[in-house]
């Protein structure tokens, strides 16, 4: 079920809303919203394009980017429809061009039809990415290879909310023994990038439920 949450913070209402997406995986979609201008970013969204869209149109919302933690199919299973239904751009870090344009190793050629994606923008670490309608509005570039070469995730350090994919989930990490996986890397990058950020900071995985940094830091001993 969707699950909906508001964060209060200085003066901004912002929205976290919760959408798990099934195709053959459950993996979660998140929408992130301005309460302000209703505009706002669509994080992974893995299948069930037409239940997306119907979202945004009774919400009212207005997506202007769709960011992509990862290239795996079950998180951007949804893209290719919805970025050309919303007319609005999608992105991912650099190392994702080789994912999103090889049916191998995304794994749709394992699980579902072969995904391939030719479009899209890609992104740097500690690129910033704005929303159009209100630049203070935005999400902060981290990448954290380990599970996949290209693994990254979108913090808000005003807001203390991080969109972390398979990187680190409430109990545990994302899988390392997939192409371009590397346990020792993506425990280097929990450790120094994500368990690094302030305690308070909300984690929203790509499946599962949400975490924290002080909730996390508990569970490892490095």
């Amino acid at each position: 079920m969707p699950t909906l949450s508001s964060l209060n913070l200085k003066d901004y209402r912002m929205l976290v809303y919760k959408l798990p997406l099934t195709d053959i995986i459950t993996t979660n979609a998140y929408f992130y919203i301005d309460e302000k201008s209703l505009h706002g970013f669509l994080i992974d969204p893995g299948a069930q394009a037409d239940k997306v869209i119907k979202i945004i149109q009774n919400n009212h919302w207005i997506i202007e980017k769709i960011l992509l933690t990862h290239g795996h199919f079950d998180h951007i299973g949804a893209v290719q429809y919805l970025s050309s239904e919303l007319r609005i751009p999608y992105f991912i870090h650099q190392n994702g061009l080789q994912y999103l344009t090889n049916p191998e190793l995304n794994l749709s050629t394992l699980f579902s039809s072969p995904i391939s994606l030719f479009e899209a923008s890609y992104l740097n670490d500690n690129d910033v990415v704005p929303l159009n309608a209100a630049h203070s509005f935005s999400l902060r570039v981290i990448h954290c290879p380990g599970h996949t070469q290209d693994s990254v995730i979108y913090y808000d350090i005003q807001n203390s909310v991080a969109f972390s994919g398979d990187v680190i989930f409430q109990e545990g990490y994302g899988r390392t023994d997939l192409p371009g996986g590397n346990q020792q890397l993506l425990l280097q990058n929990i450790k120094y990038k994500i368990l690094t950020l302030p305690s308070h900071t909300i984690l929203y995985p790509g499946h599962g439920l949400s975490t924290t940094v002080e909730e996390q830091k508990k569970l490892y001993r490095f």
